[in-house]
């Protein structure tokens, strides 16, 4: 067994981090994290942490479900892997994919093209959206549109329609035919709008305007997230989604819905789609959907997409896409506990009511530090601040201060995610009233700390 001087001096010597500079996990440690239980994390050193990021917005149930530990185990003993491709299934994708039927039914999506997580999932959607429209004729539909500030992953699908240039620049030249919208970031838009309605309308307006530039007959899907998640959490007048699905049905655009952070409750519902009123034709989801215990994740398709595909005589329908862990049967045996429990406990419901409590305290202390920009939340466990140098001019913080106050939250007992300008909080959606308060009492000594 190493001893904990060699994982210190060790970590960034051979292992290099997503989301991170090389360089810089060689001068600035990662904390590195040993233990969990329930809604705690604890490090190396012995230092105790309520997770507000909540692993990464996918340990909805915490870190104790032991209902989950107990069915990846069997299961390992039962069958540990198998693949699904042509010919072959197993006993636990069968009833995830009945079990995923009859949870996404009120959304209108009743089957499942099973994944390793979020980015193989939108990789997935974008190729069928693709291949949808080719069976029924119209090859010439296979342009994708999306939202500036929306993240899908980092695949080179995902990553052509991300509308974040910090994940595309390295990587550029991006999949062709991929445009972005102005979305409804309120607090930096080009339109200068400083109404959350106004500043949907607007951004309809311009995603009609890019529908009629480049042709409808080109396009073939729009993907977005009900709420963006990993550019800011920024949400979107209850409005804009069903305007957008609106102006897809009546261009035959497909409208991919990426819930891999709201599906199964963080928004204070079910999906973020049910919360809008929306039914998607496809909807990505994954990370929660295991508790995170599994790499694992689903692709909801929608009822008129699937007899398109079951339908089809030519050929064309056939899927020549997937992994050598699409259908895993212990992500499968993971999924079936993970919704079981997620489906006793009524979790979105206490996600709607400690996250309206977190939120509340964030425009609370939004009031006593300048330093507070922007506050962002009011759907379930997804909140987050952006923080500024200068309130009249939004100019950034710069990354040195942030940094010290993420080190004081630390300090302090609370874990929080940082990203940009930003301090995202994700926690589990099991927390209690004390465990926002400890939460939103970390954040005051950090921002104290400057």
């Amino acid at each position: 067994m190493v001893d904990n001087n060699f994982l210190k001096a060790n970590n960034a010597k051979h292992l290099w981090h997503p989301m991170a500079h090389p360089a810089d996990s060689l001068t600035n440690y990662p904390k590195i994290i040993t233990k969990a239980e329930g809604v705690y994390i604890t490090d190396i050193d012995g230092h105790q942490l309520l997770d507000a990021i909540g692993g990464l917005w996918n340990v909805n149930l915490g870190f104790s479900c032991d209902e989950i530990k107990q069915a990846i185990a069997e299961q390992l003993d039962k069958l540990p892997y198998y693949s699904i491709f042509r010919g072959t299934s197993n006993e636990a994708v069968i009833e995830l994919s009945y079990q995923l039927k009859e949870f996404f039914a009120p959304d209108g999506l009743s089957r499942s093209f099973f994944t390793s997580g979020g980015s193989d999932g939108v990789e997935i959607a974008l190729r069928l959206a693709r291949q949808y429209h080719k069976i029924r004729g119209d090859a010439g539909k296979v342009k994708f549109l999306s939202l500036k500030k929306g993240y899908h992953g980092t695949h080179m699908g995902g990553a052509a329609v991300n509308g974040n240039s910090h994940f595309r620049m390295q990587y550029e030249p991006m999949l062709p035919g991929c445009f972005h919208i102005a979305g409804p970031y309120l607090y930096r838009n080009p339109f200068g709008a400083t109404d959350a309605k106004q500043l949907a309308e607007l951004s309809v307006q311009a995603l009609k305007d890019e529908i009629q530039f480049q042709g409808a007959e080109t396009i073939a899907a729009m993907i977005m997230e009900p709420i963006l998640g990993a550019g800011g959490v920024i949400p979107a007048h209850p409005r804009f989604m069903p305007m957008v699905s609106k102006i897809c049905k009546e261009h035959n655009i497909l409208l991919i819905a990426d819930e891999v952070i709201t599906a199964f409750g963080r928004a204070g519902a079910w999906s973020g789609s049910r919360l809008f009123g929306v039914q998607p034709d496809m909807m990505v989801t994954a990370k929660a959907i295991t508790n995170g215990y599994f790499p694992f994740g689903a692709v909801m398709i929608a009822d008129h997409l699937a007899e398109i595909f079951e339908q089809d005589k030519t050929g064309k329908a056939t899927i020549s896409s997937g992994y050598t862990y699409s259908g895993h049967p212990v992500g499968a045996a993971a999924s079936l506990a993970s919704l079981r429990v997620m489906q006793e406990k009524q979790i979105y419901k206490n996600a709607k009511i400690r996250g309206e409590q977190l939120y509340q305290g964030l425009l609370s202390l939004a009031k006593k530090y300048p330093l507070i920009g922007d506050v962002r939340g009011g759907y379930g466990l997804m909140c987050a601040l952006e923080l500024v140098s200068d309130q009249e001019k939004k100019t950034p913080i710069d990354k040195a201060i942030l940094a010290k106050i993420h080190e004081a939250i630390y300090q302090a007992g609370v874990m929080v995610r940082i990203s940009g300008a930003n301090i995202i909080l994700s926690p589990p959606l099991i927390v209690t009233k004390e465990d926002i308060e400890k939460i939103l009492d970390a954040l005051e000594i950090g921002l104290q700390s400057q």
